[in-house]
């Protein structure tokens, strides 16, 4: 194989924009060609008043610009620029990737904080050998901090946090220059923090940190990376670290530390989040890779390039654990939700000419059917709008908020009533996913209603379609009874979305 064409990525980061092109070689590996950080702080107005300064946007454009000079000389192909914690909670967010794209030509998409981490844990796995244990993941940046408990498949769960090291600077630091004070005032913020611990299904083996003022902290400390790239920081030299930064003030800090003057005040916001971290989960030292959200976007882009169709299977299988793993933190019924699911794709499947849907809807109804359950957490009655409550408003790693909102719909659907356009949830999607939610939703009360007693008896279910009907022939354990009436209760939704009579236990001819 010769090399690929490059290929860019940007990082539209809280404290800094961070540029990166590289290509494969002929063996596969990664080649960086160039490299650029842009020192915008455009969380600095976001987190004080809820939206990007003109300036800080500005600069944010005259950088993106100069990728673009960048790009069109070294001949990148392809690019992938993603927005975090500033531009998503910025009210104005939306002008600054209109502007981007005006003005660069460069499409800026604005990601969640769990496909954030998603991104950083790919960026790790290519590092660190997580295999054989779980590991907690700590990446903070200017505006927020994801932890996630991860192994070397993927991601069991992530949070995101609002407090980054820009932003806890912007609101404790407010008003004073003392840094004994303002280190008084960033201890009582971050005390609040807390890892979750679900913890009858995992404990954690190791803590590994990522981001910019870690790696920084760690140099400071006079920790060399080893032979992969990764450095080690005992939870009692951070500590020391932070007694130090605590009696310098900014300009100290910069010319006795020889620090950056946008990491200068950062810094002790941030050694003071992943000690609190580190404390929490009992970690007496911090593993630092060395690697963040630009690697593991180059990573992403890499396999879409040249594996589109291993990246397909991946991405489902990071998606499937993911729902599990969520499932599992409201303890749900895991075999039936997997038995749902199961049906469902068969449904999907076995009628793709009638319904038309691509594989990512595949992908997002195999989520919903696992978790449409998931809202008896809470309570049965009404277990569906629960469900969707919850889902809604949970973050899954490879969803954006429109995927998100979407698989919640679909999960809502699968029993009472059909979707309305007095259902507001509903409503706040586009014309296109309530379509698909319809579409979607149908063919989960299907699957569900055959697991009716949540006891997995459908083994098989067979499918045909003869001119506008459809019929549908379970088998499995017993006489199915049961099954075969929820079917009929079932499948008036099937029938409305997809104009199609739906016969249950129809004989082969």
């Amino acid at each position: 194989m010769s090399h690929t064409p490059p290929f860019a990525v940007v990082d539209t980061g809280s404290n800094a924009i961070r540029f990166l092109v590289a290509r494969l070689g002929p063996s596969g590996q990664l080649e960086e060609l160039d490299s650029l950080r842009a020192p915008v702080r455009l969380g600095h107005q976001v987190f004080l008043r809820g939206r990007l300064a003109p300036e800080a946007m500005d600069a944010a454009v005259r950088a993106f610009v100069g990728f673009r000079e960048r790009m069109d000389a070294l001949g990148v192909e392809r690019i992938q620029a993603v927005a975090t914690s500033a531009v998503r909670e910025a009210r104005n967010g939306d002008l600054l990737v209109r502007r981007i794209r005006r003005e660069a030509g460069i499409d800026l998409e604005i990601i969640t904080g769990t496909e954030e981490a998603r991104l950083v844990h790919r960026a790790v796995a290519s590092r660190i050998d997580l295999t054989g244990r779980q590991w907690i993941l700590v990446d903070l940046g200017g505006g927020s901090v994801e932890v996630s408990l991860v192994d070397d498949q993927g991601m069991l769960w992530s949070e995101s946090h609002t407090m980054g090291s820009v932003r806890l600077l912007e609101e404790v630091a407010e008003g004073t220059r003392d840094p004994g004070r303002i280190r008084t005032l960033l201890e009582e913020y971050v005390s609040i923090l807390r890892i979750p611990s679900p913890a009858q299904y995992w404990t954690p083996g190791g803590f590994v940190a990522t981001g910019g003022n870690i790696e920084a902290l760690v140099k400071l400390a006079g920790a060399s990376p080893d032979e992969s790239g990764t450095s080690r920081l005992a939870t009692r030299d951070l500590d020391g670290l932070i007694q130090l930064l605590a009696r310098l003030s900014w300009r100290e800090r910069i010319r006795q530390l020889d620090l950056r003057e946008d990491r200068a005040d950062v810094i002790l916001p941030a050694a003071l989040v992943y000690y609190r971290l580190a404390r929490e989960s009992g970690a007496g030292e911090i593993l630092v890779p060395h690697v963040g959200l630009k690697e593991g976007l180059l990573l992403d882009l890499a396999e879409r390039v040249t594996r589109p169709e291993g990246r397909a299977v991946r991405v489902a299988d990071d998606l499937r654990r993911s729902a599990i793993s969520l499932g599992r933190r409201f303890m749900f019924d895991e075999a039936h939700g997997v038995q749902t699911a199961r049906l469902a794709l068969l449904l999907f499947d076995r009628l793709r000419d009638l319904h038309g849907l691509e594989d990512r809807d595949r992908q997002l109804l195999e989520v919903a059917a696992l978790l449409h359950d998931v809202g008896l957490f809470i309570g049965f009655r009404k277990h569906h709008k629960h469900s969707l409550y919850i889902l809604s408003r949970s973050e899954l790693p490879g969803l954006g908020p429109e995927e998100n909102l979407l698989v919640a719909n679909v999960a809502r659907y699968h029993r009472k009533s059909h979707p309305r356009d007095h259902h507001s949830e509903y409503m706040r999607q586009s014309p296109a996913n309530r379509l698909r939610t319809d579409q979607l939703a149908a063919l989960l009360r299907i699957a569900d209603a055959m697991d009716r007693q949540h006891l997995q008896r459908v083994k098989e279910l067979h499918i045909r379609v003869e001119g506008l009907r459809i019929f549908l022939k379970p088998e499995g354990e017993g006489d199915l009874l049961l099954e075969r009436w929820a079917l009929s209760k079932k499948k008036s939704l099937f029938e409305e979305t997809f104009g199609f009579t739906v016969e249950v236990d129809a004989e082969h001819e």
